[in-house]
């Protein structure tokens, strides 16, 4: 198949610029000569564009290229307009009237919100995008509020890159339908206002307040509008390259409003910030030389310096080539394991620091974070379910890893299956990985 990523589609360019430059030599007319060497660049041009897209491992099929070029791509993302806060009747309602709802349940939806910072954010006005799994329009989940992952993506980007480039909804969508996973909400904020600035979800001294806007005010608004859960254990975060650093230094930093963290291919300590000034492109120390907010912010030095038995989120870690990234990813873990020993730990040799090394970690951690958060949400008592049909009944759904999920099970879908049951709050099997740090680190292929 000559997929963008193909060796084929290699050795096709090959052999047509050759085959030009050979015409082009040969040729007896100045005319044809002229138009070989033309033509030639047309073949070298898109050797040069499919390589970058093999490096980065950006589009793995012609339907994301089309996707993402075409109406059909996510810069198409229908916008949802905001309801007052704890009018989720009301957004309800605006949704049913921007999405086609039958065919919402049965594919899931994409949707955007702008989001107005508050507080120390007050000036920050940024899109969020937010998948709205199948689940989610199907009447049996009427009464559930949803966990939810917010997802932090890497510079350069912007959220839609977890639609466009790693395909998360899709990958969330087959693990839930082959029973791998459980139906979250997936929140994508724009980290850092445009593609090229870098802010690492920090309130810079000076600056921007990302950290407020994504942990605080993000969260907050979702929460008051959509039928999710509250920020807090049934919530969980996730991100990879910067979003990695941010995941694990908004996790650490805001405790209570996150369960479960997932870092892919993080670093541990803050980088100086890039922004754009008068156009120009400036590195700049985010906490202007105060080193305890530099250390305040370096999730090692967090770590090292947290009692034993501290609360802190469940962390999942990934990472991949380059070596730096992996020692980076032990030295972490080692750290983590210190208060939580069961810290499960991915190391893989698909891809680079790029989008086929998320790709790769993207599944395992959905595997080990949906059904935990699934299972955090039957823990604090089916918070904000409501029984449909007028009943008063209290049933559970069975989950697709066979947890119970909190929402209510109509009488019409009969009872949970005796497979299905198991009791709120039980302990879920330690994830690949967990245990005690290898002495060679050893990195898995698949």
């Amino acid at each position: 198949m000559l997929e963008p990523q193909s060796t084929a589609l290699f050795l096709l360019l090959m052999v047509a610029f050759g085959c030009l430059v050979v015409w082009a030599v040969v040729a007896k007319q100045a005319v044809f000569r002229l138009l070989a060497a033309c033509l030639a660049f047309v073949p070298a041009m898109l050797f040069g564009v499919v390589a970058v897209n093999k490096y980065y491992g950006y589009y793995e099929t012609w339907s994301a290229v089309v996707a993402d070029f075409t109406n059909g791509g996510v810069q198409n993302i229908p916008r949802v307009p905001a309801a007052g806060p704890g009018s989720g009747q009301a957004f309800d309602h605006l949704l049913g009237s921007t999405v086609n709802v039958q065919q919402a349940a049965q594919s899931g939806a994409v949707i955007g919100l702008v989001v107005n910072g508050s507080g120390l954010a007050k000036r920050i006005v940024r899109d969020v995008v937010v998948y709205l799994p199948p689940q989610y329009f199907q009447k049996q989940y009427a009464g559930y509020r949803f966990p939810v992952i917010e997802l932090i993506h890497g510079q350069p980007g912007q959220p839609e890159d977890w639609l466009a480039a790693l395909d998360v909804q899709t990958t969330l969508q087959q693990l839930v339908a082959a029973h791998r996973a459980d139906p979250v909400v997936l929140v994508m904020p724009n980290v850092n206002g445009n593609r090229t600035n870098s802010l690492q979800c920090l309130n810079q001294v000076g600056g921007p307040a990302d950290e407020t806007y994504v942990a605080t005010n993000v969260p907050n608004f979702v929460a008051a509008r959509v039928r999710v859960e509250p920020p807090g254990r049934r919530w969980g975060i996730a991100g990879y390259s910067e979003g990695g650093y941010c995941t694990a230094n908004l996790a650490l930093r805001h405790p209570r409003r996150y369960g479960f963290a997932g870092v892919l291919s993080g670093y541990f300590r803050p980088l100086d910030s890039r922004v754009e000034y008068r156009h120009i492109f400036k590195n700049v120390d985010p906490f202007h030389g105060n080193v305890t907010l530099r250390e305040k912010n370096s999730p090692a030095d967090i770590l090292r310096r947290l009692p034993a038995g501290s609360h802190i989120p469940e962390f999942w870690i990934g990472a991949s080539r380059p070596r730096q990234d992996i020692k980076d990813a032990v030295m972490f873990v080692a750290l983590l394991r210190k208060q939580d020993p069961a810290t499960p730990m991915l190391l893989t040799a698909n891809g680079v620091h790029n989008a086929v090394a998320w790709r790769s970690m993207i599944t395992p951690m959905l595997e080990w974070m949906t059904p935990r958060l699934a299972q955090a949400t039957v823990a604090q008592g089916c918070n904000g379910c409501v029984t449909p049909f007028g009943t008063a009944s209290g049933k559970m759904i069975p989950s697709s890893r066979g947890a119970l999920t909190p929402a209510v099970w109509a009488a019409s879908q009969g009872r949970i299956p005796a497979h299905a049951q198991r009791t709120a709050g039980a302990e879920l099997p330690a994830a690949p990985g967990a245990g005690r740090l290898p002495d060679r680190v050893p990195l898995a292929t698949g």
